[in-house]
């Protein structure tokens, strides 16, 4: 009977060891073509497919969970959203001038009204225009006018992930989506801005555009990573106890019960180790480490796919590394000309972004009843950069001089120039 009893205790055990083994396997395998896992959390449907909803969704989740592409759009923002104002030109005097360009920064102080409805100033404005436009790959809104018809009152933007487009006889048509209503989006008071948008996109191209599957991947090898620690350990150690031997006469009771407080002693031990301490014990008690045989090779290992990941992404966003804080080495000179690279993309959205605000800016001119236009201008200049640009306005103020003084310019075309560079 005790032999029975044994062998069902094994199996028991063996059962017990089993389950136990079962729950640390992963319930499913997830496969890199299935897309249940995304449609699960971005609730996504068949038909959300053709009209970008489901993209905006899934870069949106992106920015919002993958700290690498946060960082990504943030950055572009900041760099982007740079101080900017409005400058009047073609004015009739200095005195209409002057009148013109304090109605235009009365409109930069009010020009925006925020989720919370409290009002913004152009600074806020910017930076969520910058965010939709680099996240979303396309930014709209309305502009409305004050009742009288003396002014713009606000810019409202709208959300684009509610806004759908088809094309008519070779002429896109927007469609906003509110309520069960689709309003039509070709009036006057509507203004969108793409980003990177030609025949073949017309609604424009998140700079997400190339991340998602990489990104996917980058996820994916930092959870690998994740529960192979998990499973594996680092830095841990398995004490094995070998019972000692039973003392002639000795019962039952006693015998485990001596057992048992050699053990817990040994217990006591281990756990009141310091960190610079080490165990002392009798040669039957041996202390093994629980873990890969070399850890610094797996870690780098680690390190290098992962960083591979992370720059793919980098790429994807068209930034280099070193701008989100990973720094390998690279040089002064080499930073700063892949810097120049990135404010020469930068500059170039700011030109589309200052056109759109040039026609915000007209219009409250117009309103206004005054014949001057605007320009709107944004300020890219950095501490290390203002020796630079002095440099350079000298060398055109001498040239326009050198031009005057040849006969080359009339002294009213000399002025209009020196004033840009003022």
């Amino acid at each position: 009977m005790a032999d029975i009893s044994q062998t069902n205790s094994k199996k028991i055990k063996s059962n017990n060891y089993h389950q136990l083994a079962t729950k640390v396997k992963a319930k499913e395998n997830i496969s890199l073509q299935k897309r249940d896992f995304f449609n699960n959390v971005l609730n996504a449907n068949y038909q959300n497919y053709s009209n970008r909803y489901y993209q905006l969704k899934l870069y949106r989740f992106l920015t919002d969970n993958i700290p690498v592409v946060n960082s990504c759009i943030s950055t572009w923002v900041r760099l982007s959203a740079t101080p900017g104002g409005y400058r009047v030109i073609d004015g009739p005097d200095s005195t209409s001038r002057e009148r013109a360009q304090n109605r235009l920064d009365r409109l930069s102080e009010e020009i925006y009204m925020g989720p919370s409805e409290n009002p913004g100033s152009l600074v806020t404005f910017l930076t969520e225009l910058y965010n939709a436009l680099y996240r979303d790959g396309l930014f709209g809104g309305f502009l409305t006018v004050k009742k009288d018809g003396s002014g713009v009152d606000k810019f409202l933007p709208v959300d684009m992930i509610n806004v759908t487009h088809e094309i008519k006889k070779e002429h896109l048509r927007l469609y906003l989506n509110v309520d069960d209503k689709k309003i039509d989006l070709d009036r006057n008071d509507f203004y969108y801005l793409p980003l990177n948008g030609d025949s073949g996109k017309p609604m424009g191209s998140s700079i997400l555009h190339a991340v998602p599957f990489v990104a996917y991947i980058e996820q994916q090898l930092v959870d690998d990573m994740r529960r192979t620690s998990h499973n594996t350990g680092y830095h841990r150690m398995h004490v094995k106890v070998t019972p000692p031997e039973r003392i002639t006469g000795e019962a039952d009771n006693a015998y485990i019960e001596r057992i048992n407080s050699y053990f817990d002693a040994t217990v006591s031990m281990i756990k009141s180790c310091a960190i610079d301490e080490n165990p002392v014990t009798w040669d039957n008690i041996d202390i093994k480490h629980i873990g890969p045989e070399n850890v610094r090779t797996v870690t780098n290992s680690w390190f290098m796919h992962h960083r591979a990941m992370v720059e793919e992404i980098c790429a994807g966003t068209n930034l280099a590394p070193f701008l989100l804080g990973y720094s390998y080495g690279a040089t002064s000179t080499w930073a700063s000309f892949k810097f120049d690279m990135v404010m020469r993309q930068v500059k170039s959205v700011q030109a589309e972004v200052a056109s759109f605000l040039e026609w915000i800016g007209n219009i409250e001119l117009a309103l206004g009843g005054f014949k001057e236009r605007c320009v709107f201008e944004f300020d890219n200049t950095f501490a290390y950069q203002a020796g630079e640009k002095v440099t350079v306005q000298s060398q055109q103020v001498e040239n326009i001089l050198k031009l005057y003084q040849s006969g080359l310019l009339d002294e009213k075309t000399a002025r209009q120039k020196a004033e840009v560079l003022i």
